[in-house]
């Protein structure tokens, strides 16, 4: 990392005698492995650097870096918290993980890595700019809900991620669309889990956008490319796993290191924008969600409530987003 030090992810390391006499770990993982002298998680993606007793080769790191690790592995302490002189590439370094969708940690100058590719912290700042979105194309698209629908693809040069809009019925600028923000959910849009709600809610959204089309109004679902509320499938996998040990969403987050919310709105704000919509009503129980898009200079003129029955498996679930995560229940 520019201006810090070698920094070998611990998940995806090829190297496989490289040791260090350190490491770098996110906060919340830090409070949940009760390491001696750690900083307060108050923010829990904040970076925490470690030293422990004995070096760190991949084999002793991995299970201060995932939790599954936890109870089958006995961890080599003790451990002590140490001062970063690189805050800003040590969080930049903690970013680059939760984007590539791997465990935030690292050993920290570690011999015998291999050769090192230069970071740079500022790089962070061209994945973030939704203003390198742009339109790459779009086409008719009739389903289920509606055949009359157009798809309308996003790509950035600096972001490998393809979202999309959906269009339901006549565009117009006289009138405000239906929203919705969908972010991807494989397991629900695809496979019919019934851990979350994000199936049932997908095909409700698009079936009141075709009722609003139906009365010579139009939506758009905007399908986002942030799988797990922006940590990656495997990581939200892994908190699967880790909620069917008892924790609910948020706690499972943080055991992994990662945050419970790290989804990107103002993608969706410039997808708003390049199909040309300033105004919308936007069907959520987030208000997050408006605030994010009102900050992004998107009017929302209505949020109409979306929300579905829950069932024996997700029952936890939209209790923990209500009671933790703020949603609303209308």
């Amino acid at each position: 990392m520019d201006g810090g030090p070698v920094l070998l992810p611990v998940e995806t390391a090829v190297a496989r005698e490289a040791v260090a006499e350190r490491m770098l770990i996110s906060a919340a993982r830090a409070e949940t492995l009760k390491l001696a002298n750690q900083r307060t998680a108050a923010e829990p993606h904040a970076p925490v650097l470690i030293r422990g007793a004995e070096l760190f080769d991949l084999v002793a790191a991995l299970p201060v870096a995932d939790p599954a690790l936890d109870l089958r592995t006995p961890l080599k302490g003790p451990f002590r918290a140490e001062d970063i002189d690189w805050p800003e590439q040590a969080r930049a370094a903690l970013e680059f993980a939760r984007i590539a969708g791997i465990l935030p940690a690292f050993l920290v100058d570690p011999a015998d890595a291999g050769e090192a590719q230069p970071v740079v912290a500022t790089d962070l700042a061209a994945w973030a700019d939704s203003a390198a979105l742009r339109i790459a194309t779009r086409a008719r698209l009739p389903v289920s809900a509606s055949e009359d629908a157009q798809i309308v693809a996003f790509r950035s040069a600096d972001d490998l991620r393809e979202h999309v809009a959906l269009v339901i019925g006549e565009q117009r600028s006289d009138v405000a669309p239906l929203v919705r923000l969908h972010s991807e959910c494989l397991t629900g849009d695809i496979l019919g889990s019934l851990k979350c709600d994000c199936g049932p809610q997908l095909d409700a959204a698009l079936h009141a956008m075709a009722h609003e089309a139906g009365r010579g109004s139009w939506g758009v679902l905007l399908y986002l490319r942030q799988e797990g509320r922006g940590i990656g499938l495997v990581n939200k996998l892994r908190a699967y796993r880790l909620q069917d040990q008892g924790f609910d969403t948020v706690d499972a987050n943080r055991r992994l290191g990662l945050p419970d919310e790290a989804r990107d709105f103002p993608v969706a704000a410039r997808m708003l924008e390049l199909l040309g919509v300033r105004a919308i009503r936007l069907m959520t129980n987030n208000p997050a969600k408006v605030a994010a898009l009102e900050t992004s200079g998107i009017a929302v003129a209505e949020r109409v409530p979306h929300q579905l029955p829950d069932n024996p498996h997700n029952t936890r679930y939209l209790a923990t987003k209500r009671d933790r995560s703020g949603h609303l229940l209308i």
